[in-house]
Order: structure tokens, then C-alpha cells, then sequence
């Protein structure tokens, strides 16, 4: 049985959310998230909350149960606080800056790789920290995989890109006979 479904959402000020036929549509200004429940849940806003129930007593639906009520509740604290993810570069030469729309980073490449930033995400560089914010958890999370693809940590020296709170397990280098 899912205990997640269970709590309800309360909805911050400024966030209004509305269901209509199965579709959660959460809104902040001009800014919309539509979330479709393919009417494998019961949703319902009342005195401020939003409130999830199961249709069927099936495992399947008790799981749905969950799974909308997480979306539903990282779209609204998206809108409300927004989600960050940081990622710290190591390495002699390596550097990271934001051109306008584009993140360019030196990782140890012959050549520059500039990643386009996509619309709803904001990256800022401050020294050797890149700070990765928008509302949308997902994307935060996709763009800061992406970004961190470009050069993995490696085991040995501990150069690359690496999550700020990331711990990378070190090898021993090669040792010589004596």
C-alpha cells in the first residue's frame, strides 16, 4: 500500500493547481505543468490540498497511487522553491563559463565543448562549482547527467566533473619492484 499517496499536497500561495478529466494542470504565472493520470487515480483539491486516492485495490493502482502523487508534488515545490543540482570540476586547465545561451567548458579536450542550455534551466559558473537550477526536477536532473557525462570523474586523480556531494572511491596508481 502506498504511504506516499496517502499525505496530501499542500498548495503553496501563488501555485494554483486544477484537475480536469484525469489532467493535473499546476500553474505559476505564465509558467504551466500538466501532469495526465490516465484516470488510474482519483484526484481532488479541497480547503487548499490536493488530495490522491487509488481506483482499485490492485497493486498496479495502489503504485499509480504513488507515482502521481510524487509528480504532482515535485511540479508544485518545483513552482514553489525550484530544484538545484551542483556540480564541482577538477582538473589542471579545466574551466567552465556561460557565453549568453551556451555553457563552455575546457575538461582536458583539444577542443572547447559548449552545451547549448535549454529553455527553463538556468546554469551559473562561480570559479570551479557549476550550479544548475529550474523548476522542472527531471530536467534539472537530465541536464546536470548531461553535463557531467562530458568527463566522469576518474578513480585515480579524482579529475572530471563530480557532483559537489558525490564521493569518488580512489585506486592506488601502479607501484614499481624494488
Amino acid at each position: 500500500m502506498s504511504r506516499i499517496g496517502k499525505q496530501p499536497i499542500a498548495i503553496p500561495s501563488g501555485v494554483e493547481v486544477t484537475v480536469n478529466n484525469g489532467v493535473i494542470t499546476v500553474k505559476k504565472g505564465n509558467d504551466a505543468k500538466q501532469i495526465d493520470t490516465l484516470n488510474r487515480v482519483n484526484v481532488a483539491v479541497e480547503d487548499g490540498k490536493v488530495v490522491f486516492s487509488p481506483i482499485g485495490e490492485e497493486a498496479e493502482n495502489k503504485a499509480f497511487w504513488g507515482t502521481y502523487r510524487a509528480l504532482t508534488n515535485n511540479a508544485v515545490t518545483g513552482f514553489n522553491t525550484g530544484f538545484t543540482k551542483k556540480l564541482e570540476i577538477n582538473g589542471v586547465g579545466y574551466k567552465a563559463a556561460v557565453n549568453g545561451n551556451v555553457l563552455e567548458m575546457a575538461l582536458g579536450f583539444s577542443h572547447p565543448i559548449n552545451f547549448e542550455i535549454p529553455k527553463g534551466i538556468s546554469i551559473s559558473v562561480e570559479k570551479n562549482v557549476i550550479t544548475i537550477t529550474g523548476s522542472d526536477k527531471g530536467q534539472v536532473g537530465q541536464v546536470s547527467a548531461i553535463v557531467r557525462g562530458y568527463r566522469p570523474p576518474e578513480p585515480y586523480k579524482g579529475k572530471g566533473v563530480k557532483y559537489v556531494d558525490e564521493t569518488i572511491i580512489r585506486k592506488a596508481g601502479k607501484t614499481s619492484k624494488k
